[in-house]
Order: structure tokens, then C-alpha cells, then sequence
């Protein structure tokens, strides 16, 4: 009797044993599950954190590259813009600094053309003047040398003193006669005198026919010539 209440005795503490081995394998399984899935979980959230830092460096890399490449467009158009709107007014400026530079050109081509021109014909009658009154002076003085002459004869020295008084009256009746056609209008005016044939030159392109009657009246008037004697032409 009592050896089988101590084996029933045995047989309750390796039940109670059993049963603790059992509850503590269970509890440690389940801790460990749950260590296991708190720690997967975390992973995973660690994760999920890192693709959202992620994805949003790189939205906000993309975002900042988009900036930069559109205000770097907006920046390139508007230089370019600026750039040919420079390059157009310096053209511009340029091409009527041309055009006025071209029209000053012109101007002082057609100025100087007309100076060289006015200046040429000022020389052609100062010149003529000047050699006609030249040759008027040695005829005199020719013969003024006949009238100091102890050896030219009476005649001789009563022609060169008639010669002497028709050169001295022609002088007078050219400058009488170029002093009136100036008042006419034609400044530049020349007057030479072959015998009876009288030649008139005017500095003007053309004359018109009351132009012409005016000079011939002026000729007719200071020589006593007649009017088919006057020979009137333009230089």
C-alpha cells in the first residue's frame, strides 16, 4: 500500500513537470514568434520609411531639376531676346548712321561738284579778264612808245594816239557793259571786242530769249554795234 501511493505520488510531480516543460516551451514559442513579427514589422516600416525618403528626394530632385531647367529656358530666351533685341537697334542705329553718312556723302559730293564747278568758272573768266585787260595794257604801251619815239613820224605817232583813245574807249565800253549784264543776274560775264564783231560769254547753263534780247540792248547801246555783230554765248 505504501509503495503504490509513493509511485502515484511520482507519477502526479512528473505530470506537474511535463505540464510546466510544456507551458514554458509554449510561451517561449510565442515569445518568439512575436519578437520575430514585431521585428519583421519594424523592417518593413524601416523600409517603407526609406522609399518614402526616397521617393520623395528624388520628386524633390526632379522638381528642383525641372525649376532650374525652366527658369535656365526662361532665363536663355529672354537673354536671347535681349541679345536680338541689341543686335537689331545696334543694326539698326547702324544702317541709319549708314543712310545718314550716304546722304552727308551725297550732299558734300553735290556741294563740292557744284563749288568745283562754280570755282572753275570763277577762274575761267578772272583768268580771261585778266589777259584781255593784259593784252590792252601792252598794246597801249606799244604805242605810247611810238608817241616817245624821236624817230616815228608825224603820222605815225597821230595814228598811235587815234589806236591808244579807241583802245581806252573799248576798255571803258566793256566795263560799262559787263557792270550791266551783272546787274542782270550774271555775275560771271566777259566781253571781247575783234574790230566790229563783238563776242559775249555768260556764265549760266542756257538764256532765254528776253535774256538774250537784254544783253544784245546792253552791247548795241555801249559799242553803236549792230545787233548781227553780237555774238552771245552760255559757258
Amino acid at each position: 500500500m505504501k509503495l503504490k501511493g509513493l509511485l502515484k505520488k511520482n507519477q502526479v510531480i512528473v505530470y506537474v513537470i511535463a505540464l510546466m516543460l510544456v507551458t514554458a516551451g509554449y510561451l517561449n514559442y510565442t515569445t518568439n514568434t512575436a519578437e520575430q513579427v514585431s521585428a519583421q514589422t519594424a523592417m518593413e516600416m524601416e523600409a517603407n520609411d526609406d522609399m518614402q525618403i526616397a521617393n520623395i528626394g528624388d520628386a524633390t530632385l526632379v522638381s528642383s531639376e525641372a525649376v532650374s531647367e525652366n527658369e535656365t529656358a526662361e532665363d536663355l530666351a529672354e537673354n536671347t531676346t535681349n541679345t536680338e533685341s541689341i543686335e537689331t537697334s545696334t543694326n539698326t542705329t547702324e544702317n541709319e548712321n549708314a543712310n545718314m553718312t550716304d546722304t552727308t556723302n551725297t550732299t558734300e559730293n553735290n556741294e563740292t561738284t557744284a563749288t568745283t564747278a562754280t570755282v572753275t568758272s570763277d577762274e575761267y573768266f578772272t583768268k580771261s579778264k585778266l589777259e584781255r585787260d593784259t593784252m590792252y595794257s601792252q598794246m597801249i604801251e606799244s604805242y605810247e612808245n611810238i608817241l616817245n619815239s624821236s624817230n616815228a613820224l608825224e603820222t605815225q605817232k597821230q595814228s598811235a594816239t587815234e589806236e591808244i583813245k579807241k583802245i581806252n574807249d573799248t576798255k571803258n565800253s566793256i566795263m560799262i557793259s559787263e557792270n550791266l549784264i551783272s546787274t542782270k543776274g550774271f555775275s560771271n560775264n566777259i566781253i571781247f571786242v575783234n574790230g566790229d564783231s563783238i563776242s559775249v560769254i555768260i556764265g549760266a547753263e542756257e538764256l532765254t530769249q528776253e535774256q538774250v534780247a537784254q544783253i544784245q540792248n546792253i552791247i548795241s547801246r555801249e559799242f553803236s554795234a549792230e545787233i548781227e555783230n553780237i555774238h552771245i554765248s552760255t559757258k
